[in-house]
Protein backbone atom coordinates (compact mmCIF):
# COMPACT_ATOMS: atom_id res chain seq x y z
CA UNK A 1 0.00 0.00 0.00
CA UNK A 2 1.62 3.43 -0.87
CA UNK A 3 0.81 6.35 1.44
CA UNK A 4 0.17 10.23 0.64
CA UNK A 5 3.50 10.98 2.16
CA UNK A 6 6.75 9.20 3.79
CA UNK A 7 7.19 11.09 7.30
CA UNK A 8 11.11 12.62 7.95
CA UNK A 9 13.39 9.68 8.86
CA UNK A 10 11.71 6.84 6.52
CA UNK A 11 13.05 4.39 4.48
CA UNK A 12 12.01 4.86 1.23
CA UNK A 13 12.96 3.61 -2.33
CA UNK A 14 15.01 5.73 -5.03
CA UNK A 15 12.34 8.25 -6.44
CA UNK A 16 11.25 11.86 -6.41
CA UNK A 17 9.90 13.55 -3.37
CA UNK A 18 8.49 16.70 -2.61
CA UNK A 19 8.04 18.62 1.02
CA UNK A 20 4.72 18.47 2.13
CA UNK A 21 4.97 21.32 3.84
CA UNK A 22 6.38 24.07 1.33
CA UNK A 23 6.87 21.40 -2.17
CA UNK A 24 10.71 21.83 -2.14
CA UNK A 25 11.75 18.67 -4.60
CA UNK A 26 14.22 16.25 -3.69
CA UNK A 27 15.44 12.72 -5.56
CA UNK A 28 17.37 10.58 -3.90
CA UNK A 29 18.45 6.58 -4.14
CA UNK A 30 17.67 4.30 -1.69
CA UNK A 31 17.73 5.76 2.44
CA UNK A 32 17.21 4.31 5.34
CA UNK A 33 16.49 7.42 6.70
CA UNK A 34 14.88 10.60 4.60
CA UNK A 35 16.57 13.65 5.63
CA UNK A 36 14.49 16.77 6.78
CA UNK A 37 13.54 19.63 4.32
CA UNK A 38 16.78 21.73 3.75
CA UNK A 39 13.84 24.65 4.04
CA UNK A 40 12.69 23.55 7.50
CA UNK A 41 14.20 26.76 9.05
CA UNK A 42 13.20 28.81 6.37
CA UNK A 43 9.33 28.46 6.20
CA UNK A 44 6.79 26.91 8.79
CA UNK A 45 6.86 23.07 8.57
CA UNK A 46 3.91 21.40 10.39
CA UNK A 47 3.15 17.52 8.31
CA UNK A 48 7.49 16.83 8.27
CA UNK A 49 7.32 14.76 5.30
CA UNK A 50 7.90 13.92 1.81
CA UNK A 51 5.35 13.64 -1.05
CA UNK A 52 5.88 10.44 -2.77
CA UNK A 53 6.36 11.31 -6.71
CA UNK A 54 7.67 8.84 -8.39
CA UNK A 55 9.15 5.33 -6.41
CA UNK A 56 8.11 3.53 -4.52
CA UNK A 57 7.31 5.84 -1.53
CA UNK A 58 7.98 4.31 2.11
CA UNK A 59 8.30 0.15 2.61
CA UNK A 60 5.45 -1.58 3.49
CA UNK A 61 6.85 -3.63 6.19
CA UNK A 62 9.43 -1.34 8.42
CA UNK A 63 12.53 -2.43 8.56
CA UNK A 64 13.62 -1.50 11.91
CA UNK A 65 10.44 -2.10 13.65
CA UNK A 66 11.85 -1.90 17.20
CA UNK A 67 12.51 1.67 16.77
CA UNK A 68 9.19 2.46 16.08
CA UNK A 69 5.79 3.21 18.10
CA UNK A 70 3.92 0.36 17.25
CA UNK A 71 1.30 -1.77 18.87
CA UNK A 72 3.67 -4.82 20.20
CA UNK A 73 1.79 -7.71 17.89
CA UNK A 74 2.39 -5.42 14.71
CA UNK A 75 6.09 -5.80 15.41
CA UNK A 76 5.97 -9.28 16.72
CA UNK A 77 4.13 -10.47 13.14
CA UNK A 78 6.44 -8.09 10.96
CA UNK A 79 9.40 -10.14 12.69
CA UNK A 80 8.05 -13.25 12.24
CA UNK A 81 7.20 -12.63 8.98
CA UNK A 82 11.02 -11.40 7.87
CA UNK A 83 12.32 -14.24 9.41
CA UNK A 84 10.34 -16.87 7.65
CA UNK A 85 11.34 -15.36 4.34
CA UNK A 86 15.35 -16.16 5.01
Amino acid sequence: MQKDYAPYGSDVSPGTYACVDCGHEYSNQAKTSMPPCPQLRKTPHTRHGWKILTGQGDAAIDPYPEKTNKPVEIKKAETLSSTSKE
